[in-house]
């Protein structure tokens, strides 16, 4: 455990803590495996950006990606913190809605949205739509037309071509990318401005640009407020279109194991609005709004994954200790390497330990949790808790090999609460038709 990171968790009495909560205790009230959020945590970080991306010159406006965790009682707490939220489906859109959330500021993102999800958009009010092609575009525009009396703003999605250093499959800005429309296709950019122009119920409001996840160094957040305002001042110059916000997505990096070197959330803001507020005096840009998108950052940290050991193997090599669940509520290890950290609940710092590997109970041999990890020595019963489990962990969990939905539960001053049910067998097979 990084004592500096994780400061609600408590070790002591052969038990562990969060938030005043016994872990011990919530296993026996709660089944496993369980995501644990420290709802604290989550509204601490929330200001943290709020508090410090603030400029005069510009409103910074702080939006959570919602696709890192998912559902009504999250959402809630984000808007009651001041945060605006984006989503990325029809079934984010949809929980946003049902959750209550004020959908003038949601943000609506995604490279393939469906005839559907685009109509109930605009049906449902969203504010704000980030078009990621030419080709979308038109699409929207077309859809438009059959709600003349509903108004959208629209951000274009430029891919500026910035290799952040990150796993492959987290980079976004590649020039292969799947995501918006390359820097340099300037016809294209345009063509594709000018299509939403043409749209009277449309609103062409800026730029928007997401260069990856999980990056640590400032350089290219830099780089990427150069890249774009010179764009702008292009768009500006020579074709008379002014940007009135720039989104400069998300991305920042958190603490999953001691190889990660995250910056405090202060920095990042204090680096970003710096970066701004130089280039756009420097090129006499005024945009009124400046929006980043953290979702990791906001809850990768003060989430947690409760796991019970439920068998010990000794292998030829290694000695795994498997436990009540793996790549059904946790796939990030198996879908791209993620490396996790994590502790036995209730072992002191000084109790021996033994490099072993975690093993999950699905089906495939990539379903492994933790490989080649120092732990103390545990019997069948241990409870594991993982670290850093809050962001794309419940967001990812699937019912392969038929395993049921872990349930959520925020924690606070020695309470906890459902905010998402365990799913039971029956709910797992209530769609299924004789």
């Amino acid at each position: 455990m990084k004592n500096d990171v994780f400061d609600s968790v408590v070790v002591g009495d052969g038990d562990t803590r969060i938030a005043g909560v016994s872990l011990k205790e919530l296993a026996k009230e709660c089944p496993t495996p369980l995501y644990i959020y420290d709802e604290d945590r989550l509204v601490k970080t929330m200001h943290a950006y709020t508090d410090h991306f603030t400029s005069p010159k510009f409103e910074g406006r702080v939006v959570y990606a919602t696709k890192a965790f998912n559902c009504k009682a999250m959402l809630r707490l984000c808007q009651k913190n001041g945060l605006y939220m984006d989503s990325v489906s029809l079934g984010e859109i949809y929980t946003a809605h049902k959750a209550g959330i004020d959908m003038s500021g949601l943000y609506f993102h995604g490279n393939n949205k469906t005839v559907i999800e685009m109509r109930r958009a605009f049906e449902y009010g969203v504010g704000t739509l980030i078009v990621d092609s030419l080709e979308e575009s038109e699409k929207l525009a077309r859809i438009a037309s059959e709600y003349p009396d509903c108004s959208m703003r629209i951000l274009i999605r430029v891919n500026p071509i910035i290799e952040a250093a990150t796993h492959k499959h987290i980079q976004t800005a590649t020039p292969d990318s799947k995501f918006g429309i390359a820097i340099d296709r300037k016809d294209n950019v345009l063509e594709t401005i000018r299509t939403i122009q043409s749209a009277p119920n449309l609103h062409f409001a800026g730029l928007h640009a997401h260069i990856g996840s999980q990056i640590f160094g400032s350089d290219p957040f830099t780089k990427e407020v150069d890249d774009l305002t010179d764009y702008m001042v292009m768009l500006r110059d020579e074709h008379g279109i002014h940007c009135e916000e720039l989104d400069l997505g998300g991305g920042f990096g958190v603490w999953y194991n001691d190889a990660d070197t995250p910056a405090p959330v202060e920095d990042v803001c204090r680096t970003i609005v710096s970066a701004c507020e130089k280039a756009f005096a420097a090129k006499n840009l005024t945009p009124s709004v400046v929006t980043i998108e953290p979702g990791r950052s906001i809850v990768a940290e003060a989430g947690y994954l409760l796991y019970e050991i439920t068998l010990i193997k000794k292998a030829l090599k290694d000695t795994f200790y498997f436990v009540d669940g793996g790549m059904s509520d946790l796939i990030r290890p198996a879908l791209y390497e993620a490396v996790y950290s994590a502790d036995l609940v209730g072992k002191p710092a000084d109790a021996p330990k033994q490099l072993v590997t975690i093993g999950g109970k699905c089906c495939e041999s990539g379903d492994i949790v933790i490989r080649d990890i120092e732990l103390p020595v545990a019997k069948e019963g241990d409870l594991l808790l993982v670290y850093s489990a809050g962001a794309y962990g419940y967001s990812m969990a699937n019912n392969y090999n038929k395993n049921p939905l872990p349930g959520v539960v925020f924690v606070k001053d020695g309470t906890w609460r459902y905010v998402v049910r365990p799913e039971s067998l029956d709910d797992m097979i209530a769609r299924e038709c004789d």
